[in-house]
């Protein structure tokens, strides 16, 4: 364990990343690194959140996201309770607020929510008596996971400030790019978007970031390098000509990479649709750290829950991890 980390977090829920400061982005880094320790041990766990209720309400489908959620409150030691849009009385006709005012008369203590429609999670927030995490709203925000890109970025590159990090892909029906723009810009990165016209927000500059329609440009001037898949499932047209012309325009392959900084990071939220967005030259290559995006998410979800719900103001993190 590393020194006690005094808490910097006052806020009952993580509903985005837009609202927060440098500072609580840095605690929550900071915990996270603290935290990450307890995945490497023989028995992976630790009494944190011991006695606390987890409810994980996913409303869209997920691997990563909800596998990751539930194995940092277990390592936390807290219980959880995992229910499905598909599984649940909402088929009957159950409105979500009723869904989450019965989940509650069970005493939970947190929701992690995911949705298809924008700002879903803060709205059970303005009803909820329990904490609520944005585990991903419509096109809105994802906070967790651009704070475990963060996470990533800082563990290989010891700083966040200063460095230059493209995010190519569908921007426009990117919660994971909104989240990790707000994060990164906060922290004193410098951003450029790279996509067809059609895949980007209008003004999308006022969010502090360059744009590009040059992929070639945005590899060769980055650092970072943070790739997004067409998300067909929120477009309600056709908005490229086709796959293949994506894919010679904007597909990251050897041929690409070859003007690339010698240290570049390549990332990618998941799940990589190979021979598009990257080939596996790319993914599963040297500057890769995709997997490790993987592992530190659950570092950075166990930090989350236990700032919200486990960690009393001014509580050091070394007395309630042992």
């Amino acid at each position: 364990m590393s020194a006690a980390i005094e808490t910097l977090w006052t806020r009952k829920h993580l509903l985005g990343l837009e609202d927060l400061s440098a500072d609580e982005i840095n605690t929550i880094l900071k915990t996270a690194a603290s935290l990450k320790e307890v995945s490497l041990r023989p028995i992976k766990k630790v009494p944190a959140l011991r006695g606390k209720t987890i409810v994980n309400l996913f409303f869209e489908p997920s691997t990563r996201t909800r596998t990751s959620f539930e194995l940092a409150a277990k390592r936390l030691s807290a219980d959880t309770i995992n229910i499905a849009s598909s599984s649940s009385s909402l088929t009957k006709g159950e409105t979500i607020i009723d869904t989450v005012n019965n989940l509650e008369a069970l005493k939970v203590d947190a929701f992690v929510v995911r949705h298809a429609s924008a700002g879903v999670p803060n709205l059970i927030a303005q009803h909820a008596r329990a904490s609520v995490i944005n585990a991903g709203d419509g096109a809105h925000e994802h906070p967790t996971q651009a704070l475990l890109d963060l996470f990533t970025i800082q563990e290989h590159r010891k700083k966040i400030a200063g460095l230059k990090v493209s995010i190519i892909g569908d921007i426009s029906h990117s919660r994971v790019a909104r989240s990790n723009i707000w994060g990164l810009t906060k922290l004193g990165a410098e951003v450029t978007v790279c996509a067809p016209p059609t895949l980007l927000p209008v003004e999308i500059e006022r969010m502090g970031v360059q744009v590009t329609h040059d992929a070639n440009e945005a590899v060769e001037n980055a650092d970072v390098l943070m790739l997004l898949r067409i998300q067909h499932e929120r477009q309600e047209t056709q908005l490229i000509p086709g796959i293949r012309e994506y894919r010679l325009r904007y597909g990251i392959d050897a041929q690409r990479l070859e003007k690339a900084k010698p240290d570049l990071l390549i990332m990618h939220p998941g799940p990589v649709n190979r021979g598009v967005e990257l080939d596996s030259f790319a993914a599963d290559g040297k500057s890769s750290v995709i997997l490790d995006q993987v592992t530190n998410g659950v570092a950075v979800r166990m930090a989350v829950l236990y700032l919200v719900i486990g960690a009393p103001e001014g509580t050091p993190l070394e007395g309630a991890v042992v």
